[in-house]
């Protein structure tokens, strides 16, 4: 993504006064409007600001793939730091939950596969292979 900052105090030199326009239009969209309709019209002015700025929709997919990468980072981190306090739990149904204070998977045995949160916000199901095996065996043996 081009974080050119020049190129972007440019920009806000050049059009303050359409920025100006999109947030006082954005402000009065939250406040008249209180359906789902606000949304849309807050994200359609955003994303024509953005247009308008020169951000194309690879930028916005660059970004979206480095915050999932970090997101995925930032959990196996976790699990390698809160394996000793995690809390296994078999579920009524055979299923378990694995919980740490910042960590929460769900997952089938034998299914080859978890669905992992990271402070309580979804980052998917994952496959059982690698630093997330160890995390659940580890996680199982602390239980017990």
């Amino acid at each position: 993504m081009n974080l050119d900052t020049d190129a972007w105090l440019t920009f806000l030199q050049d059009n303050w006064i359409v920025i100006a326009v999109a947030i006082v239009a954005i402000l009065i969209v939250l406040k008249v409007v209180k359906t789902v309709l606000k949304w849309v019209l807050v994200a359609a002015i955003v994303i024509g600001i953005v247009t308008y700025g020169g951000i194309t929709v690879e930028d916005i997919k660059e970004v979206g793939t480095k915050v999932t990468s970090e997101a995925k980072d930032q959990a196996i981190k976790a699990m390698a730091g809160e394996a000793s306090e995690a809390v296994y739990k078999v579920n009524s149904d055979g299923s378990y939950t694995i919980t740490t204070k910042n960590l929460e998977l769900n997952g089938v045995p034998n299914s080859g596969e978890v669905s992992v949160k990271l402070g309580g916000i979804s980052l998917g199901t994952w496959k059982m292979e690698g630093e997330v095996r160890d995390f659940v065996v580890k996680a199982r043996a602390s239980s017990k």
